[in-house]
């Protein structure tokens, strides 16, 4: 009953005085600043190695953010193309901070290194295992991408301790989100075809780079309306909205153009060798259809029980469900979904706690 009396009168105040909304969605920000602090590894060795490499530090630099938890299970949070990971799991914060601090890599605005990027995340983890702890890489869409490949490539050579590692709606290759050439089958998505379009541009037609980021832009502004779409919004959805609107305007066309190539160069999961092999979890959503495409590499493998084991031989694939009806979770929506992600996070890091857990779920 309360929902049907409260509801309608919440409705009626967000119509009719936006200026408390306003005050609310600051608010909201203001409380976020508070508690997600820059942070700085205290010894940057990768990184300095690199900084004399690349054409400008600042422009390929990200950003690293620490808010304090309680435990001793870290997690580094990794997002995908947009929001920013001090965004994309702002319903899970209060969630991962029982199980310890909450670490996040924002990428930078104006450019992108894979290089300077695994040098970082490899410092920041390096810096943790100081402390006698060792991190958790969460990973959402393209994130999963950039964890996978930094597994492959880095943390083993460098004998990092890695807790575990959680794969939010995976994009693990190009091939996820665009199909080969000429296939049209069931038409051809938005994304996909903006996604063609950028990595068919040439890097030194920066008017061509630019259009087809900008149509990017309109893109991934429109798959956050969609999901908004229907939904009483709270102070928080709103001001995420706000920063999302803030991450897609403020990062140069050269910025998502470079990502995007990144993720041009990671290969299709093919069960050949391992990517992880210590506890992992993989998070489906029910219409991950809707966005990766039907010959997607990436969800092939984590479907078949053989491949997925070679991948990760402690992993584990949960399918992330609605109850409601007409409200089907899509592609990394722990922002409208988090009541249906949530509750296998918390199971997953329990077991997490408990690792003898593991052996026998």
């Amino acid at each position: 009953m309360k929902n049907v009396t409260v509801m309608p009168f919440v409705q009626n105040v967000v119509r009719n005085h936006p200026a408390l909304v306003t005050v609310a969605t600051a608010a909201s920000g203001f409380i976020r600043q508070m508690t997600i602090k820059p942070f700085t590894p205290r010894k940057r060795r990768r990184e300095f190695l690199l900084k004399d490499r690349v054409t400008s530090l600042h422009a390929v630099r990200n950003q690293i953010f620490k808010e304090k938890g309680a435990g001793d299970i870290p997690t580094i949070i990794i997002a995908g193309f947009v929001p920013d990971a001090t965004e994309v799991t702002e319903f899970q914060r209060p969630l991962l901070r029982n199980y310890g601090s909450i670490y996040y890599m924002n990428y930078p605005r104006n450019g992108f290194s894979i290089g300077m990027f695994f040098a970082q995340l490899a410092d920041l983890i390096e810096d943790i295992n100081r402390r006698g702890k060792k991190p958790v890489l969460f990973g959402i869409s393209f994130g999963c991408g950039l964890i996978a490949q930094f597994l492959r490539e880095t943390a083993v050579n460098d004998r990092l301790d890695i807790r575990g590692v959680v794969m939010a709606s995976p994009v693990l290759c190009t091939e996820d989100l665009v199909r080969p050439e000429g296939e049209k089958t069931g038409g051809v998505r938005m994304l996909e075809s903006n996604l063609r379009r950028i990595l068919k541009a040439h890097a030194e037609n920066g008017q061509d780079v630019n259009r087809q980021i900008e149509r990017a832009r309109r893109c991934f502004l429109s798959l956050f309306e969609a999901g908004a779409e229907n939904r009483v919004l709270t102070s928080r959805h709103l001001s995420i909205r706000k920063k999302i609107m803030e991450v897609v305007e403020k990062t140069s066309a050269v910025g998502g153009y470079q990502r995007v190539l990144a993720l041009k160069d990671f290969p299709s999961p093919t069960g050949n060798a391992p990517i992880f092999s210590g506890p992992a979890l993989a998070l489906l959503a029910e219409m991950e259809e809707n966005l990766l495409v039907s010959a997607s590499p990436t969800l092939a493998a984590l479907k078949n029980p053989d491949i997925r084991t070679a991948l990760f031989p402690r992993g584990k694939v949960k399918h992330v469900i609605s109850p409601v009806k007409n409200d089907a979770v899509v592609h990394a929506s722990l922002i409208f979904h988090h009541h249906c992600y949530n509750p296998l996070i918390e199971a997953w890091y329990d077991k997490l706690r408990q690792p003898a857990l593991f052996a026998v779920v």
